[in-house]
């Protein structure tokens, strides 16, 4: 009956499941979870595929630095969003003109 006694462990949040905090990783998965919104927004105008395209690589790195270090369910749950977002928006990117743009009147050919 020792478990009676013993308090309760105290929740910490939604899937946080070793009652620690994590600030770095938190830190990583909200700039990633931005950069992957920022990206995935400006993916659907034409004329913003510099910020898609930067963005989305920013995004894609910091969420894949972050869910290597990952420690919890709910870390690597947001860092998969975002990771997919930022992806998304980097791929838009790309597709409408890439990370540097075009090159003054250059028509490759």
């Amino acid at each position: 009956m020792a478990q009676i006694t013993r308090p309760a462990k105290p929740r910490t949040g939604l899937l946080a499941t070793d009652g620690k905090p994590h600030p770095l990783q938190d830190t990583l998965m909200a700039v990633a979870l931005v950069l992957g919104v920022l990206s995935l927004i400006t993916a659907g105008f034409t004329g913003l595929h510099l910020v898609a395209s930067w963005a989305g690589l920013a995004g894609v790195l910091t969420a894949g630095y972050g869910q290597f270090i990952s420690v919890t369910t709910r870390e690597r749950f947001g860092l998969v969003l975002a990771l997919g977002a930022s992806a998304i928006g980097l791929y838009f990117g790309m597709a409408h003109g890439g990370l540097f743009g075009s090159f003054g009147g250059f028509s490759g050919g």
